[in-house]
């Protein structure tokens, strides 16, 4: 009977052993979940002992597939009972149930022993979540004020639905079956007997399965439930996202005011942007991380940005070099999904297919401005930030692809030009070498590997991508070749992950989630996966984007810090040269100094509305007199002179002037307002301002003048209303007073005495040097100054003999002068006569006119009375007082264009150069030059660069 009692107690064990068996929990990693099932399906077998494999490569291994709990299944009763006892021999029965009680002790205790030890050890597969705690924001906890979990619990799908996509645990009952066959209808002995036959029914039908059939059959068990997980994550993903977007929603609008993670990658972001403004070329030993997407030419590069940035944000074209300057893209969480440059505000919703378009036309436009002329690619970073629900935080850089040909309509550097802004990025020893791979090409033809092992021989921070793995292992004759680059087998280049992966079917049109539908079910259906040529963790861009992120801020935390105390060092050596160099000047900046010198360009602009109009008139009137000085006195005072009477002096003077006044006057009026207003406006741009002027800003100021009087166009209709003016102002012949007669004398006079003086000075080149210069200075007459000097001497014999000869020679007294020269061996030309003759003629008319000036003083009675009775003729005092009333109100009307009108258009136009010299940086750095400069620039760069780096670093502390 005791016998008897042992065994129910063991019954009873082995039932709580069962029940304990189905409802274990635990993480279960997916690579070794085909010896877990081995354990479940097989745990009665006595020969199976399970083993925790060790990870066999160095590297981490990523995959969205490795966390997911097992959930609890809910397995069908088994009731166990006694058996009904049978008649046998009492010796018989002894015997048999002494057997019996040895092995229902024996499974009993081996099976306690196998649960606790496979329990033990799912339990050390957990991994241990108390340090990830940082992860959830603070509003995770209090979200239950937010939402509503009792409406997300009844939306989602019951346990049984999760039952359903479970291993099959049927295997476990049959394991059990021969504890219940011990109890089943027959002999106890020839139950015990079952169970203790090592020639039983069933341990031949194991037998007779072959190791590969066992191996095979596991492989397709292991991807079954791959998928299956696969699913239930992509679909608990989603809806995560969608709550995260709530949150950060709710968020955004106020409602929980903190800084969020998405900060800290912004932040980081601004730091690259401040270097890459600081020293495009590197110099500055920059060695932050970045993640550099390298690769050949349409190798895939810009499709797997997009997978990864969840948007088709980048320009496309056929085989065409699209990627012309590197791209920064800074990927952040944000509650929409949307994307802006760094230098605008402009937000483009990446769900909207016209933002999309209008996003890859900006990013083309910007790309072809800053490729320089006679270029192909351009080493200028374009900066955009795009932001959305469920994005890995990280800064990616599109790189140009690599190419090994230079076609027509490229520049012929554009290889070498490509491989050096490669090697800027890629030398850095802390950025992330993301190497794409095209998959569908031949390996050989690969250029982008070599470079890469050249940059980073150990692979230490190369992650190798290949891409369009869907046509590779259709049309890859070899699908093991495909093995062999994925585990870095097949290139010299060495790398710490291989990820494989498919951007499309090679349509532009497709949009991201088509393609990740497309990429999934392909590499559910995929051979590479079913014959473990590929690991789950090596696929699908999601997979990546997870290991790349990993990857980046891993080498952040690890390197920021030693970046943050060399800029330290850097802004101490500058601010010691600043303080040796410039002691008493303040650190100016390039755009300081810019802002200083439009300040003082703008005020030297408005000091032109300030000058007097006493000033501008006498500026004017001055100016317009030396422009047609030479025509008044050439073209009409002279030519009227010669005339016999004053009637034909007055007619000849009237015709002229209205010619003059109706074609050439106004116009030469207007362009010496112009001038004028140029050289003021030049005056006070350039003139010295004592102890306070600073040289540093001429070029500038310079700059700005020419082009503002370059852009400044005088209006149109001041010619016509100064016609009319100048017309009146001539036609008046009315002498007032006095006063007025006598300033036309003398305005007469000054100008017949500087035409007498440019004579003399004509006739003295003509004829060298005179008597008294040759022998006090030495000084020669070359022989055609000898010829006129000898030809000048008789013509004044025949003014001397008849002082009212006509302006021009006749044709006898050419060549009566001409004999005489020859008569003493002087021999001249005619046309040499002539030209001799105007000038002598020209000083005798105008020492004459000026003797008839000094008449004239007297004069002023005999106007008034029309000059009657008198023979005294006054009327070129006249046409000088006319010109000069016409200067004085031309004069007048240009100044009132001028203060009303043209400085103001001035000042705009001013304004408007100074506003697009503020945007163009390449102008201000051309016209801002100087180790002054260049020394504060760099010194507020350096303070930039190290505050934002130590905001960062202690962001960075704050989120541990």
């Amino acid at each position: 009977m005791w016998r008897l009692r042992r065994a129910a107690v063991a019954c009873e064990v082995c039932q709580s052993l069962v029940k304990h068996n189905s409802g274990i929990k635990g993480s279960l990693p997916l690579q070794k979940l085909h010896l877990v099932s081995r354990s479940i399906y097989h745990s009665h077998h006595p020969t199976l002992k399970l083993r925790r494999l060790q990870l066999k490569t160095s590297y981490q291994q990523f995959s969205s597939l490795t966390n997911l709990p097992l959930h609890k299944l809910k397995l069908s009763p088994i009731k166990y009972c006694y058996q009904p006892r049978r008649n046998f021999w009492p010796a018989r029965l002894a015997a048999r149930l002494l057997k019996l009680r040895y092995l229902i002790l024996g499974s009993a205790v081996g099976g306690g022993y196998t649960a606790k030890k496979t329990f033990d050890q799912w339990k050390d597969m957990i991994p241990d979540l108390s340090d990830y705690k940082w992860i959830v924001p603070d509003i995770v906890w209090e979200i239950d004020e937010y939402i509503d979990f009792e409406k997300i619990r009844k939306a989602l799908p019951n346990s049984e639905d999760f039952a359903k996509l479970a291993p099959d645990f049927d295997k476990i009952v049959e394991s059990v079956s021969l504890l219940k066959d011990f109890f089943t209808t027959g002999s106890l002995g020839e139950t015990a007997f079952r169970a203790t036959d090592h020639g039983s029914e069933s341990d031949k039908h194991y037998r007779k399965v072959s190791d590969k059939e066992k191996i095979d059959q596991l492989q397709e068990e292991l991807l079954h439930t791959q998928l299956k997980y696969q699913r239930i994550l992509e679909r608990l993903e989603k809806e995560n996202k969608e709550l995260r977007k709530l949150v950060l929603q709710k968020d955004d609008k106020g409602i929980h005011h903190r800084k969020l993670k998405k900060s800290l990658i912004d932040m980081y972001s601004e730091v690259l942007d401040v270097l890459s403004d600081y020293d495009a070329s590197y110099n500055t030993q920059d060695h932050l991380p970045r993640v550099v997407v390298v690769g050949d030419q349409s190798a895939g590069k810009t499709s797997v940005l997009e997978m990864i940035a969840q948007a088709r944000i980048f320009p496309r074209g056929s085989g065409e070099m699209m990627t012309r300057s590197p791209v920064k893209v800074t990927l952040s969480e944000g509650p929409h999904h949307v994307a802006l440059f760094k230098d605008s505000s402009r937000e483009f919703d990446l769900t909207k297919e016209e933002d999309l378009a209008a996003l890859r036309h900006e990013i083309e436009l910007r790309m072809r401005k800053s490729v320089k002329e006679g270029c192909t690619v351009s080493p200028e970073t374009i900066s955009l930030n795009v932001k959305g629900p469920g994005l890995q935080r990280m800064v990616l850089v599109d790189l140009p692809g690599v190419i090994n040909t230079v076609t027509s309509g490229m520049a012929p550097d554009t290889k070498e030009t490509i491989f050096s802004i490669s090697k800027a990025y890629m030398q850095n020893p802390n950025a992330i070498i993301l190497c794409i791979q095209d998959g569908s090409v031949d390996a050989e033809r690969s250029i982008v590997t070599d470079l890469v092992s050249q940059m980073d021989p150990h692979g230490r921070r190369t992650i190798f991508v290949l891409t369009k793995v869907d046509l590779a292992e259709k049309n890859v004759a070899s699908p093991s070749r495909i093995q062999q680059i994925i585990e870095g087998k097949l290139f010299p280049m060495k790398a710490l992950g291989y990820f494989a992966v498919v951007t499309g079917k090679g349509n532009s049109s497709e949009n991201i989630e088509a393609i990740r539908e497309y990429e999934e079910e392909f590499f559910q259906n995929s051979k590479l996966l079913k014959t473990s040529m590929l690991k789950a963790h090596q696929v699908t861009t999601r997979n990546l984007s997870l290991a790349v992120s990993d990857c980046f801020w891993k080498m952040v935390r690890e390197s920021v810090e030693q970046q943050a105390d060399s800029f330290k060092a850097t802004r101490f050596n500058l601010e010691t040269e600043w303080k040796n160099n410039y002691p008493r000047l303040r650190e100016l900046d390039r755009n300081e100094l810019f802002e200083k010198a439009k300040n003082e360009i703008l005020d030297e602009v408005i000091s032109l509305s300030q000058v007097t109009p006493k000033h501008w008139e006498e500026i004017l009137q001055q100016s317009l007199w030396e422009r047609v000085s030479t025509h008044v006195i050439e073209n009409i005072y002279l030519p009227a002179a010669q005339t016999m009477n004053s009637g034909t002096f007055n007619t000849t003077v009237d015709i002229k002037l209205k010619q003059w006044t109706d074609k050439q006057l106004p116009n030469k009026a207007v362009e010496v307002a112009w001038e004028t207003l140029q050289e003021e406006f030049s005056r006070f741009m350039t003139e010295p301002k004592g102890k306070e002027h600073d040289d540093i800003f001429d070029k500038l100021k310079e700059a700005v003048k020419e082009e503002s009087i370059k852009r400044h166009k005088w209006n149109d209709f001041a010619e016509d209303s100064l016609r009319v003016i100048q017309h009146n102002a001539l036609e008046d012949r009315s002498i007032s007073d006095k006063q007025q007669w006598d300033a036309a004398i003398y305005f007469m006079e000054e100008a017949l005495q500087a035409r007498l003086k440019d004579t003399e000075n004509a006739i003295e080149n003509m004829v060298g040097p005179d008597w008294k210069k040759r022998w006090l200075y030495w000084k020669n007459r070359t022989q055609e100054q000898y010829v006129h000097n000898e030809t000048k001497n008789e013509l004044e014999k025949m003014l001397k003999c008849n002082e009212e000869h006509p302006a021009y020679l006749a044709s006898d007294e050419i060549t009566t002068v001409r004999k005489n020269l020859e008569s003493r061996g002087v021999e001249v030309d005619p046309s040499l006569i002539k030209d001799t003759w105007h000038q002598v003629y020209r000083r005798h008319f105008l020492k004459t006119a000026l003797n008839h000036c000094n008449l004239c003083r007297r004069g002023f009675y005999y106007y008034q009375r029309h000059f009657v009775d008198s023979e005294l003729e006054c009327n070129d005092v006249v046409l000088f007082w006319r010109i000069q009333r016409m200067l004085a109100i031309t004069a007048n009307t240009l100044r009132q264009q001028l203060t009303n009108t043209e400085v103001r258009r001035l000042e705009k136009n001013v304004k408007e150069v100074l506003e697009d010299f503020a945007d163009d940086s390449e102008k201000k750095v051309k016209l801002l030059t100087g180790k002054r400069v260049q020394l504060a620039e760099d010194l507020k760069k350096v303070r930039e660069i190290q505050e934002k780096l130590d905001a960062f670093i202690e962001a960075l502390h704050q989120e541990k």
